[in-house]
């Protein structure tokens, strides 16, 4: 599916994506409210340069893309319309990092939907007890990360094909963070200065596959449940992280077929930015360009009683990160 014409809406002067014309190959773009966007090759006289690669001189490039972004008109040959132009995902990072049951009302509509059927309390008492064990969790515990395949990533307006095979395919609309540099070990002080910017992500989850049937000792299984080719739409652009004032302050929104079915804060997370980024750069390296993604607000599918299907269409944003839109259609019997 060819991408719509979107409009450049996000927070700050400028933000980062992946673009193309019509049979041409993708480049780095530098897009300005305005609706123009500037190609990254010509302005660092690069034809190899890539988002990530900007991401790997993070401190060194971002002055230069302010004073572009600020006095750049000049470079007429460079800049092109966003209208006309594919729009891809923003970045392809080496890694993807997950975070699971994240926000506190989200896991408690879980906790409530997946009850036993001789559970002897009310869904009141129920729900007042999951809560007591999720505050418990966001002041003792440690986050929940898990790791994802950057094969399952796809532009922020692409068709996203829903296997033969998910038999509960939902939507979980998250905020993801992109790493400016390298991680590892890092304390939660020090964490938010290894982010460059944020994005949307949606982490299409099938639900019906997360826990293994066959042998449930083993728990669940993320490469099945999540990893599907155009599982994660992303996008559409990457914004720095210092046009965001507050990243634990954003509204998280997904509507299917026009109506809401998330609407909630980055507020209500368990764990923030900077415990999430510093817990998982403990045991791995974080490399220019991956991915952090914070977990899913509550109101996804299985809360509403209603999974995708073909023809849905999810329309996805996050203050100042500008949105996405995809729509679904049915993969094919295999």
């Amino acid at each position: 599916m060819k991408s719509e014409a979107p409009s450049a809406s996000f927070s700050g002067p400028f933000a980062l994506g992946t673009f193309s014309a019509p049979d041409q190959a993708s480049f780095p773009g530098l897009v300005v409210p305005e609706g123009r966007v500037l190609d990254l090759r010509d302005a660092f006289r690069d034809p190899a340069l890539t988002t990530r690669l900007l991401f790997e001189r993070w401190d060194e490039v971002l002055p230069r893309l302010e004073d572009l972004a600020a006095h750049g008109a000049g470079l007429a040959d460079g800049w092109r319309p966003l209208d006309g132009l594919r729009v891809h995902a923003p970045v392809e990072p080496r890694q993807v990092f997950q975070s699971g049951a994240n926000y506190r009302q989200h896991v408690i509509d879980l906790e409530l939907a997946h009850r036993a059927p001789d559970d002897p309390r009310t869904p009141e008492a129920a729900r007042a007890e999951i809560a007591e064990v999720m505050d418990r969790r966001a002041a003792q515990d440690l986050p929940y990360v898990f790791i994802g395949l950057p094969s399952a990533i796809t532009g922020p307006y692409d068709d996203v094909v829903l296997p033969s095979w998910a038999e509960q395919p939902d939507w979980e609309l998250e905020l993801a963070v992109v790493i400016g540099k390298p991680a590892y070990r890092v304390s939660v002080p020090e964490a938010l200065a290894h982010v460059a910017g944020y994005t949307i992500a949606n982490d299409l989850t099938d639900r019906a596959t997360v826990f293994r049937r066959d042998m449930k000792a083993i728990g669940t299984d993320w490469l099945r449940s999540k990893n599907a080719p155009g599982f994660t739409p992303l996008g559409p652009w990457i914004v720095p992280a210092a046009s965001i004032a507050d990243p634990g302050d954003l509204r998280v929104t997904l509507k299917l077929n026009g109506e809401t079915m998330q609407d909630e804060s980055t507020e209500d997370m368990l764990f923030g930015i900077a415990r999430l980024v510093s817990y998982a750069s403990l045991t791995a390296r974080l490399l220019p360009g991956d991915l952090v993604l914070t977990g899913s607000p509550a109101g996804n599918g299985m809360h509403w009683g209603r999974l995708l299907r073909d023809g849905d269409v999810m329309d996805g944003s996050i203050t100042g990160l500008g949105a996405q839109r995809t729509r679904c259609i049915a993969g094919e019997a295999s």
